[in-house]
């Protein structure tokens, strides 16, 4: 083993999470992962080149690499108006591709980029050796992608730039702390989220690294208990600043993501721009402290177990989160046991006594509009006090003017709970 893949050794630790293939061992994968790497690192060489698109071969693997300037060069040098959006989309399809495109769709890639393919040479066939799912997640440290349907959290601290720098260090503190604690109770009943966060100074964003529907669900489920956490330390602290208080908003879209260097290697975690990033940064300027908003969407996800993909909008996706939540019932929360978790988009009372969904349309600084939803998560323990997270319609007067009310399928949680306090 070289002095380099030895130095990046714990770095390609992180790959060994993915099924091995037939009839290799985990020393002899360990061994292929270090040789790919190595002569993808070779041509990265510090940032400078990226794999834009990647195809197994009987040698090994054929790359398209370039500057990562050429993206905005490519789209830039359109004829007109009308081929720049043809370009962009044309790009944002290829970046899109979750594992490797075909032989065809690669020559054609490399004409319309006008990039010589390059042969990297494998001691083992592609396939058989490592897996294409794992070469893709080797290769993706080496590039960059477009993710169409993952979900994002985004945690903001109230009233945070107002601190002390000690205090805004144990605040945050205490935020990653409630992070790792919810991550820890869900990891008792097997569900391992495989998060990511990166934080905006204020607060955390967090992601699932995993997608589709399952995933999406998944991250909506450490999001409730991350603020279930939050809310109890609040409670157990001996001083009201040394616990941030939240406002949170939850969204799925769009976003380019990629890797930055870290000293000489790429990092082991990625980095997200896009519309999704976008969207939750506008729409925690308008948040109430203590609501929690979720984003307006409609968008295609994949289902982990047929593969296929389904469209997916923001009621029926919250609605999807109650059924996997009653697999949770019975877990502890500060001593107690849980008896139920409920959740749900508020709305207004009808004439029938149910509860409808309603849409808010909130304008940011731009004055540019955004649509949402005011969401409640409600946990009620066995012994103790239950915990009321968000706000309820009616303590929103200062928040926005509902733009819609339509029929939802969150009513029936909607009137049987009404909380007597907030948490916050």
């Amino acid at each position: 083993m070289s002095e380099d893949i030895r130095k990046r050794r714990s770095w390609l630790d992180g790959f060994m999470g993915y099924a091995l293939p037939p009839g290799v061992s985990e020393a002899e994968v360990r061994d292929h992962i270090g040789q790919l790497d190595q002569l993808l690192y070779e041509r990265w060489n510090l940032g400078e080149n990226l794999v834009f698109a990647w195809t197994p071969c009987a040698e090994g693997l054929r790359l398209l690499l370039a500057c990562p300037t050429l993206l905005t060069e490519y789209v830039q040098s359109g004829a007109d108006v009308q081929d720049g959006a043809r370009r962009t989309r044309w790009l944002d399809a290829l970046l899109a591709e979750q594992l490797h495109v075909s032989a065809a769709q690669f020559d054609q890639a490399a004409a319309e980029l006008a990039l010589a393919p390059q042969t990297i040479t494998l001691p083992f066939a592609p396939g058989a050796g490592l897996g294409l799912e794992l070469i893709a997640a080797i290769v993706a440290r080496y590039g960059i992608r477009l993710v169409e349907d993952r979900a994002v959290i985004l945690f903001d601290a109230v009233g945070f730039s107002l601190l002390t720098p000690l205090q805004q260090v144990v605040q945050l503190n205490s935020l990653s702390n409630s992070v790792n604690a919810a991550y820890a109770k869900l990891l008792d009943r097997e569900i391992n989220i495989n998060f990511a966060r990166t934080t905006t100074g204020d607060g955390f964003y967090i992601w699932n690294r995993m997608r589709g529907i399952e995933a999406n669900i998944e991250l909506y489920q450490l999001l409730q208990f991350i603020l279930a956490d939050n809310a109890l330390a609040a409670e157990r602290a001996r001083q009201a600043d040394s616990v941030p208080r939240l406002r949170a908003c939850f969204h799925v879209g769009s976003h380019y993501e990629f890797y930055q260097s870290e000293g000489l290697n790429p990092t082991s975690f990625s980095y997200l721009v896009g519309q999704v990033t976008i969207e939750l940064a506008r729409m925690i300027e308008r948040a109430l402290p203590g609501q929690i908003l979720v984003g307006k969407f409609n968008t295609l996800m994949r289902e982990e177990r047929s593969g296929e993909a389904q469209r997916i909008d923001s009621v029926d996706f919250v609605e999807r989160t109650r059924r996997p939540l009653k697999a949770l019932n019975g877990l502890s929360l500060a001593g107690a046991e849980i008896d139920e978790i409920a959740c749900y988009l508020t709305g207004q009372r009808d004439a029938d006594g149910n509860f409808d969904v309603s849409e808010f349309e909130i304008a940011d600084k731009h004055g540019q509009p955004h649509r949402v939803y005011n969401a409640k998560i409600n946990i009620h323990r066995r012994a103790g006090e239950s915990v009321y997270l968000g706000l309820r319609e009616e303590d929103l007067p200062l928040f926005a003017t509902a733009v819609h009310s339509g029929s939802g399928s969150g009513s029936s949680s909607g009137s049987a709970l009404n909380p007597a306090r907030l948490p916050f």
